[in-house]
């Protein structure tokens, strides 16, 4: 494995921002030092000429910023890099940018970070420096692990033929499939019809595709509150607007991928798709809109599960028809009291949450940023 530093992986601004989170946990802080680490992995031993080639494309930030390898630092250092068992999206891009530009020899390249803090106990700054759903902490010794490539383990099999539902409930725990206890017993039902064992595979599969996530069936639900059974589901309610409007203005809803309202006639340059000629062209042009709900992924993990809920709507606005062009997009959040240090207000009050969850001042600091940040990499304003 070839290892090859980087530039400074935090501005002063978010080193000052991890600095003021540490104090805050009673941790005595001297100084914090980051810098990327590149680590890639090889075929065969570059010539310099490829290692050049690499070397630059690996050269980026601010040149002023690029420092000495922390990599040879002290016990103090620790290094942030992808969960075990992971491609993190900035390597897939990286490594096809590598083989494009003839680097045959690589395999794969994967970046993390290394964080230098002197302090008198660096290892309680761990859950301040890496998201967990997605990284890992560990020292510089075990970062080789990075490449290892397992082989995929065998199918298995939850005996509900021979033990029964609780085979099920057993499994739901253990594969933390989160299944209700309804749907547990449609599953035995089924596979019972089936006569057959479920697979653990069929499983996890089931309990994506029907989850909350997937599914909302939060919003497809009945409700009864305080007694009373209502008439309306909130999906009900949401699609309550258009059907006031007898579907006037509108092409399509509730149908595809977004909606489609009426737009107006509007001059169109664009080449003909037969003799491939630009032409003008007079022509309707409509409107699509899409509404994406992503609050799970963004609650688990607000920067990441904000950039790709951004990312679906987009992808589904593509998907409609013959195709939508991208326009604008708008981000919005609801969340609770965010009960800002220093700054509560008289009404709010420290709701408890799951730990997997982040705050909501956490999710109101990063969420906005990681839609922000995907909307600007795409070149959509946000």
């Amino acid at each position: 494995m070839l290892v090859l530093p980087g530039p400074t992986a935090l501005s002063s601004f978010r080193v000052s921002k991890l600095h003021s989170e540490l104090a805050a946990e009673g941790l005595d802080v001297n100084r914090i030092d980051t810098q990327f680490m590149h680590f890639v992995d090889l075929n065969e031993e570059l010539d310099q000429q490829d290692l050049a080639v690499l070397t630059g494309l690996l050269r980026y930030g601010a040149q002023e910023n690029q420092r000495s390898d922390l990599m040879s630092s002290d016990h103090l250092l620790r290094l942030v890099v992808p969960r075990s068992g992971t491609i993190s999206p900035w390597s897939s891009k990286a490594t096809d940018i590598a083989r494009i530009c003839g680097l045959e020899k690589v395999i794969r390249i994967e970046r993390g970070i290394a964080y230098r803090i002197d302090a008198d106990k660096p290892n309680v700054a761990d859950q301040f420096i890496h998201d967990r759903m997605t990284e890992e902490v560990v020292g510089t010794t075990e970062v080789g692990y990075l490449f290892e490539a397992t082989e995929p383990g065998p199918l298995g099999q939850v005996d509900l033929l021979g033990q029964g539902i609780s085979a099920l409930q057993l499994a739901n725990v253990e594969l933390g499939l989160a299944l209700t206890s309804d749907e547990i017993s449609y599953l035995e039902d089924a596979y019972t019809e089936l006569n057959r064992n479920p697979t653990d595979v069929e499983l996890m599969m089931f309990a994506q595709a029907n989850s909350e996530h997937c599914r909302h069936k939060t919003f497809r639900a009945s409700w009864t509150i305080d007694g009373e059974e209502k008439d309306h589901s909130l999906m009900d309610m949401i699609q309550n607007t258009y059907a006031k409007t007898n579907g006037e203005g509108v092409l399509s809803a509730y149908e595809d991928n977004a909606a489609v309202i009426s737009g107006h006639p509007s001059s169109r340059f664009h080449p003909d798709p037969r003799d491939r000629e630009y032409k003008e062209y007079q022509e309707d042009v409509h409107i699509l809109i899409k509404v994406e709900t992503h609050n799970h992924p963004t609650a688990i993990a607000p920067f990441p599960g904000a950039a790709t809920g951004s990312g679906g709507e987009i992808r589904d606005e593509g998907a409609v028809g013959r195709g939508g062009k991208p326009k604008a997009g708008l981000s919005g959040y609801t969340v609770s009291n965010l009960n800002i240090p220093g700054s509560k207000q008289a009404w709010e009050i420290d709701a408890s949450k799951p730990d997997r969850i982040s705050s909501a001042l956490d999710i109101m600091i990063s969420a906005p940023i990681g839609g922000a940040a995907f909307n600007n990499e795409f070149g959509r304003p946000n």
